[in-house]
């Protein structure tokens, strides 16, 4: 038996191979170019062999992504209005230009789109004719053995005594354990193994169409609402109840998840020392919720990457504050305010800040209706006068202090202006003036009341300080199917890498002197050290079925039989030439 060999291969007219070196892949052939007839229809051939062809499928694939840059780069009017106002004020020209070109709304504008649609025809053109194409080869069998094995660029041969059709058997035998396809055509035994690779390949592009379904879909029936809620308080899923909200182009209220909750209680716990000192430890909110008109009331708590999930909609924690209670009273004494003030944090130490707005019911000391605001400055754990600032030095209530600046006059809450709850326009607003003639201010610990001037009133800052959380309710369709999706591509993609599409054969005949001469050839679908080495195993192991036969004796002057092919003993598979 000589070595197993992987030498140089033929050309193709010397190999002739024929079929047996034909459709290890489902790859499309590349053919010459050639200009189409003149008319509609050989255009229409023409493009669409063009659109389907693999070069335009990953120049578009390209496209995709480079198209997605400025959509991470630039201010995108579906995610935040205010920075691509900021952005067109700040810089007119060359906002007028990126509004003509798409690119404060890259997703859902025409260039974008086109491209998108264009590669999704392209996958689908790809991939439904390599697919039949690939179920028929599944369904056949594998080819014969082209004439001249010793042209493969891996084959081996070897004599024995034993009869051709032993050494089909045992082959067929062999080559089925190691999990070939095999069948006996004429006089040899041909097998195929590794079709993984190509259904790897087929799995890797239509889980690329299943993730482009599955990103479309979610972003056109997407939707995404913050809401802040104080404890105690609840919210319901509807429109109405957000602070802000957006959603695809083909959503509606309708597809809003039934549900509502209220907040129990919120708990933060933090490091008292070290250099993570004021890092959360304990960051979490106690809700009781229920789905749906008439659902039975449940206990969650919600803690930061771990939401609330309720049929399609998730409800995350995202952030955390202060609502001091404040009590306001007009000049006779009457309750006309009593309520917890949410205050937005400013720092990692939640120094925050808002307004305390008094809308109806009050009236100054001589009787006359009027509006009060009060600027609010508030820190968890105040350091002292001596620290010389107003700054929280912790997130926790180790230290609380409100500032409490008084205006009065007309609010502007009647004019069917929308308003912030947390600024305070002080267009027709007056300041209280303290007996210097400077705006009329005060530092505050719990308990404690700052009486208004002249007798206008007062506003106590309560005892209990309550704790708010923000809530991000985020309904996306298909987000399911996009992690299938992309797992079954690292898998298919995995699979077309490190598998090799190879053939074997094994021709056994009967020389003129009567002992049984055994070819095995090997082809794979690219140049590997894999299929010499994988033939020398097996030859190793059908040798042992059908061992070599005695050679004739031979005088000293004659060459070296071990030049002669089918004259040696075959080398053992770890052994073998690659």
């Amino acid at each position: 038996m000589s070595k197993t060999t992987a030498s140089d291969p033929a050309p193709a007219e010397d190999q002739e191979l024929g079929d047996a070196g034909s459709q290890l892949s489902t790859a499309p052939k590349e053919d010459a170019p050639n200009l189409p007839a003149l008319g509609v229809i050989g255009w229409a051939r023409w493009f669409w062999r063009q659109l389907t062809s693999m070069r335009v499928a990953l120049l578009l694939l390209l496209l995709l992504s480079l198209g997605a840059i400025p959509g991470s780069l630039i201010p995108q009017s579906g995610q935040d209005e205010t920075k691509v106002a900021d952005f067109r004020k700040g810089n007119p020209t060359l906002g007028d230009v990126y509004d003509k070109l798409g690119l404060f709304h890259v997703y859902s504008s025409v260039w974008f789109s086109a491209i998108y649609i264009l590669l999704f025809v392209s996958l689908i053109g790809c991939i439904v004719p390599r697919t039949w194409q690939f179920v028929g080869q599944l369904r056949g069998l594998p080819p014969g053995a082209p004439r001249r094995l010793t042209r493969l660029p891996a084959h081996t041969t070897w004599r024995t005594t034993a009869e051709p059709e032993q050494v089909h058997q045992a082959a067929l035998d062999l080559l089925k354990k190691r999990r070939f396809r095999a069948h006996l055509t004429g006089d040899a035994v041909a097998a195929e193994k590794g079709y993984l690779r190509e259904t790897g390949n087929l799995v890797f592009h239509i889980a690329l169409i299943v993730m482009l379904i599955a990103f479309a879909w979610g972003q056109l029936f997407k939707s995404e609402g913050n809401k802040l809620v104080v404890e105690g308080d609840g919210f319901s899923n509807t429109l109405t109840q957000y602070d802000d909200f957006k959603s695809g182009n083909l959503f509606t209220s309708d597809d809003l998840v039934p549900f509502n909750f209220n907040l129990k209680k919120f708990t933060g716990t933090y490091e008292r020392t070290g250099p993570n000192k004021g890092t959360p430890r304990v960051y979490k909110a106690d809700l009781t919720y229920s789905s749906g008109a008439y659902g039975k009331e449940r206990s969650e708590t919600v803690e930061v990457n771990h939401p609330l999930e309720i049929g399609d909609s998730k409800v995350y924690l995202v952030s955390h504050g202060y609502a001091p209670v404040v009590t306001v009273r007009d000049a006779k004494g009457k309750v006309v305010f009593d309520d917890a003030v949410p205050l937005l944090p400013l720092d990692a130490n939640v120094t925050s800040s808002g307004v305390v707005k008094v809308l109806d019911g009050y009236r100054n000391a001589r009787g006359k209706k009027e509006q009060l605001g009060f600027n609010a400055f508030f820190v968890p754990t105040f350091g002292g006068s001596a620290s010389g600032t107003m700054l929280s030095q912790f997130p926790a209530l180790d230290n609380p202090l409100l500032a409490l600046s008084a205006y009065h006059g007309d609010l502007g809450a009647d004019s069917g202006i929308p308003q912030s709850v947390y600024q305070m326009d002080r267009t027709n607003m007056k300041e209280f003036k303290d007996s210097k003639g400077k705006l009329f201010k005060k530092l505050l610990k719990p308990g404690e009341t700052m009486q208004l001037p002249n007798g206008a009133g007062s506003v106590t800052f309560g005892k209990d300080i309550k704790e708010w959380a923000g809530f991000q309710v985020v309904q996306q369709p298909g987000s399911g199917w996009a992690l299938a999706g992309a797992l079954a591509a690292i898998g298919g993609l995995a699979a077309s890498l490190f598998i090799q599409r190879r053939r074997v054969w094994v021709r056994a005949v009967q020389g003129a002197d009567g002992v049984t001469v055994v070819e095995m050839a090997g082809l794979g679908r690219s140049e590997s050290a894999k299929v010499p080495e994988e033939l020398g195993h097996l030859a190793g192991d059908l040798y042992e079925q059908a061992p070599g036969a005695p050679g004739p004796g031979t005088p000293a002057d004659s060459p070296d039989p071990a030049q002669e092919p089918g004259t040696e003993t075959p080398v053992p598979a770890e052994g073998a030439e690659k």
